[in-house]
């Protein structure tokens, strides 16, 4: 039998068989080398990159010990972003599908108290949520975790990274000692091994090398002199190799907002992601650089986490992180599931010997290259491939995706290729729609009705 096979593990027929439709055709290394320690009980730490399997691991763990007939939160996941924990718990669904009746909510900042709250009245199996509105609803005495068997700590390093190690220990007050924990990272600070010790016991640990093949991920060195350089050499990169899709990774939020700012003012289509930002905006970022209609999203490495886009063409690290773990991280969501992916790295002068670290951690020789010329700054900024119509009407006023697409392709409507990926949250729905046709579809979604109403519509950005 295959090492690697679903059917290796103590997994139901019908957890197997719903793992086969969503096409879990194979473990994945983290999933093969922690799901057998994770099913028998045992504590966990596993290291691995976001993209690795990592949310079927623990899910199916989690799953594996639930009593359906008990409704009473008896798994808590925590994540350190919304994004992260909306995406766990609609993958934990996934897996769920063909048990009966698991109820799983989420517990988010951002978004209402009230309704978490009633649905928590009502009761749940799984919670997954952030560590402030998770503490929230403890103290308010709202969610109990008295039945809790699995505990969950998703990305832990970056958790600690924003702060939150108060918080989690605040939490672990009321999680009953006699428990399973699982404890999932992309990298392995002292900060997360103090941790480990102080909340789990005799741990496995699993760690599944982060690589990265060359010719999946081509990587790039730039020497830089000074920062004024380092803008005008993200600037020629990005109209040299013209990404439709480009996370910027930098250090700090300022330097975030500034160099989204610089790019905007020479016209490329650039947002920013850092914590400053309102959860509505946040939403709106990560719908349109996830949709294709803004090119390049400019980051820190805590506001990235959890962003989950497939094609992701490039990486470009404005700085070169001090942690050459970070560094793999960043540049392994690019070049996933055997697309091909560039990573891209200015260095100043001053950074040398971070260049030097990443040689020596992973066995390679680093020759920088020269830029591009400096006459590809006179051509015009690129423009992305889609735009997107924002829509005032959502769950709450029953829009369905298939309703958008059926106004959108009626009658003297646009083709159906001509519409791209379609986002609704509780009170309004983003969809994007080829640029040469977003004229048409935002006067076709204006002029007719939609589930019999009229709703206001926009188009963002330029």
């Amino acid at each position: 039998m295959n090492a690697t096979a679903f059917s290796c593990l103590p997994l139901s027929a019908a957890t197997l068989t719903n793992l086969e439709s969503l096409g879990y055709n194979a473990m994945t290394p983290v999933q093969a080398q922690s799901l057998p320690a994770i099913l028998a009980g045992k504590d966990v730490i596993a290291q691995a990159k976001t993209g690795s399997g990592k949310t079927a691991a623990f899910g199916l763990g989690l799953l594996s010990k639930l009593d359906a007939e008990r409704l009473n939160v008896q798994a808590l996941v925590l994540c350190p972003t919304r994004e992260l924990a909306d995406q766990v718990a609609k993958a934990i669904r996934e897996l769920a599908r063909t048990l009966p009746n698991i109820k799983i909510v989420t517990l988010c900042g951002g978004t209402p108290y009230g309704p978490q709250a009633t649905s928590l009245q009502f009761g749940a199996h799984i919670a997954v949520g952030t560590p402030g509105r998770v503490e929230d609803h403890l103290r308010k005495g709202s969610l109990n975790l008295d039945a809790v068997t699995t505990f969950v700590l998703d990305e832990a390093d970056r958790m600690l990274d924003m702060g939150f190690q108060e918080t989690l220990d605040a939490i672990l007050e009321y999680v009953p000692a006699q428990r399973q924990t699982l404890l999932f990272s992309a990298t392995y600070p002292d900060e997360i091994g103090a941790v480990a010790r102080r909340i789990m016991v005799t741990p496995v640990r699993v760690q599944v090398e982060s690589t990265h093949d060359s010719s999946t991920i081509q990587q790039h060195f730039y020497i830089v002199d000074n920062d004024e350089q380092r803008l005008i050499a993200l600037r020629l990169l990005l109209a040299k190799f013209r990404p439709q899709s480009a996370l910027v990774f930098c250090n700090t939020r300022r330097e975030t907002q500034d160099v989204a700012d610089e790019l905007r003012r020479h016209r490329f289509s650039t947002l920013a992601l850092h914590g400053d930002l309102e959860q509505r905006d946040r939403d709106k970022t990560l719908v349109r650089f996830a949709n294709k209609s803004a090119s390049v999203l400019v980051a820190t490495d805590v506001a990235a986490r959890g962003l989950d886009i497939d094609a992701l063409d490039a990486v470009i690290n404005f700085h070169l992180s001090p942690d050459p773990e970070v560094h793999v991280h960043r540049i392994g969501r690019t070049g996933r599931a055997g697309k091909k992916g560039a990573a891209y790295s200015l260095v100043g002068e001053n950074e040398r010997f971070r260049l030097t670290r990443l040689e020596e951690r992973f066995s390679i020789s680093i020759e920088p290259e020269t830029l591009p010329p400096d006459y590809l700054l006179e051509k015009p900024a690129y423009k992305p491939v889609m735009a997107t119509l924002l829509i005032d009407g959502g769950k709450k006023q029953k829009v369905r995706p298939g309703d958008i697409l059926g106004a959108l392709t009626g009658e003297n409507g646009i083709a159906g290729t001509e519409v791209g990926r379609i986002d609704i949250f509780d009170n309004h729905a983003y969809v994007a729609i080829r640029r040469d046709v977003a004229k048409a579809a935002l006067a076709k979604l204006t002029e007719d009705k939609l589930k019999g109403r009229s709703f206001r519509v926009r188009r963002l950005g330029s």
